[in-house]
């Protein structure tokens, strides 16, 4: 495990023009943020009357979206009440916006749950653990995303079939962990802070049990082999004398006009390559585009324009690159507008704030449309977390390390003694984030309820399809 902890030695000049208040005033500051905002408020869940819709907000979302391909998206949204809040992101920042804030803003992740958290290679070929979900991130108030989070540990909880004393103990397992390493990070060092990282052998370490220990080795070996050289030989065939990405409809497809998107893409290419540093050009300017598809991925992305570019350097030297669209932020009318221009832009840029460590081919560009989008490598040592098949210990396991990967993402981007100070040393914003998420969780299932209800009315039309 690479995250450091200990508290800072040296001098510290407190009112000082230059070093501002020390760690001890900023942390009383955030405690003094109670009187105005209890701890104990956060349990507070009731939609309000003029909560809007929420069928009327996804078609809202899926406006501009390729409408052949929204029927997927309600599809996987019906799969159950935890698929549609991975789906309903936009749903629940209207609620979030109700709900009491203390005025502390992070680079917020914006569409926090359990199944956004996973493994991925770093620049220096370590498998790292961390939040790897950004199309929504923007400045926002730190508990929007800790409540969010919340919720969907008890939405996957019950999809485990646990009751609700064990969903309440997940809440507070990875809300005390979020708590406690918030704290841990006020007390370090700023650049301790922005070095600190998680290594995807943290699960290793942590595990309780030996079944459990062997089974995230696994998991860890799978990641390992999930790179271009060893993917490419089952996603592509050669077909008339070229090697293409190999057609599974509806997920992976080439559109009728193929020719006229891959000149398109190339296009757009050369000006994403614009956005990178110059020692990622050099190598880049190796590889060159050989075949372009379509792909459908994730739930709530359904129906934004995603493509997967295969490039080669040579015979057998390739390399994947997705890009994708990038919209406005679900949380942008209640926290603002992006400072950037291009959405891609304020992807990458949220990733590479909120990230340990990041892609090196992360990039943005505007199409001749105006359409945003944003690249990056497509499954770089991606490691793939069977959330459906966990033990109830690996499940608190889990939680508690999203809680901690959350804490230090917050504490990279916001202030760390002040969010430290407020959550304080005792259980209060623990149990009153046990009792939102719980109260927030059967909202999700009525508002699920109300999709199926929508579909079988014939107002949305689903397509069932797997997951990606």
């Amino acid at each position: 495990m690479s995250t450091q902890q200990g508290k800072v030695p040296g001098i510290r000049r407190e009112g000082s023009s230059v070093l501002g208040p020390s760690i001890e005033v900023r942390m009383s500051q955030g405690k003094a943020l109670r009187e105005r905002v209890s701890r104990t408020s956060h349990a507070e869940w009731s939609a309000p009357s003029a909560r809007p819709d929420p069928i009327k907000v996804l078609r809202h979302s899926g406006r501009g979206r390729l409408p052949e391909l929204l029927p997927i998206r309600y599809g996987r949204m019906r799969q159950s009440p935890f698929a549609f809040f991975r789906g309903s992101a936009a749903v629940m920042a209207w609620d979030l916006s109700k709900t009491p804030a203390t005025g502390i803003r992070v680079q917020a992740c914006g569409d926090c749950h359990v199944a956004n958290f996973g493994g991925f290679a770093s620049p220096e070929r370590q498998l790292l653990f961390d939040i790897n979900d950004f199309d929504e991130t923007l400045p926002a108030p730190w508990e929007w995303d800790v409540k969010r989070l919340a919720a969907s540990v008890v939405l996957a909880s019950r999809e485990l079939g646990m009751g609700g004393g064990r969903c309440g103990d997940a809440v507070l397992t990875m809300a005390e962990s979020y708590r406690q390493h918030m704290r841990e990070y006020a007390q370090m060092r700023a650049l301790e802070v922005w070095y600190s990282h998680m290594d995807a052998e943290v699960f290793i370490e942590e595990a309780k049990r030996v079944a459990a220990r062997k089974r995230w080795q696994q998991v860890e070996e799978q990641a390992r082999l999930q790179t271009a050289e060893h993917i490419l030989p089952k996603i592509a065939d050669v077909i008339n004398g070229r090697t293409r990405i190999v057609d599974h409809p509806p997920l992976v497809y080439h559109p009728r006009a193929s020719e006229l998107m891959r000149k398109h893409v190339t296009q757009m290419f050369h000006c994403y390559r614009e956005t990178l540093p110059g020692d990622r050009r050099v190598i880049l300017d190796r590889y060159h585009i050989i075949d372009v598809a379509r792909k459908v991925v994730g739930v709530g992305s359904v129906g934004t324009r995603c493509d997967v570019a295969l490039l080669m350097a040579s015979e057998h030297d390739p390399m994947l690159l997705q890009f994708k669209e990038a919209l406005p932020s679900v949380l942008e009318p209640y926290a603002g507008k992006s400072r950037y221009a291009n959405h891609g832009e304020r992807v990458v840029t949220g990733q590479r704030m909120l990230q340990s460590a990041s892609d090196v081919f992360l990039g943005w560009t505007r199409d001749d449309k105006g359409r945003d989008y944003y690249f990056r490598q497509l499954l770089d040592m991606k490691m793939k977390i069977d959330l459906d098949n966990m033990t109830k210990d690996a499940w608190l396991e889990y939680v508690e390390i999203c809680g901690w990967t959350l804490a230090r993402a917050h504490a990279r981007t916001g202030d760390a003694a002040l969010i430290g100070g407020y959550l304080g040393k005792n259980d209060a914003f623990d149990s009153a984030l046990a009792k939102f998420a719980a109260s927030y969780a059967d909202q999700a299932e009525r508002d699920h309820a109300t999709l199926v209800k929508a579909i079988r009315a014939g107002r949305l039309k689903a397509r069932n399809t797997a997951d990606s």
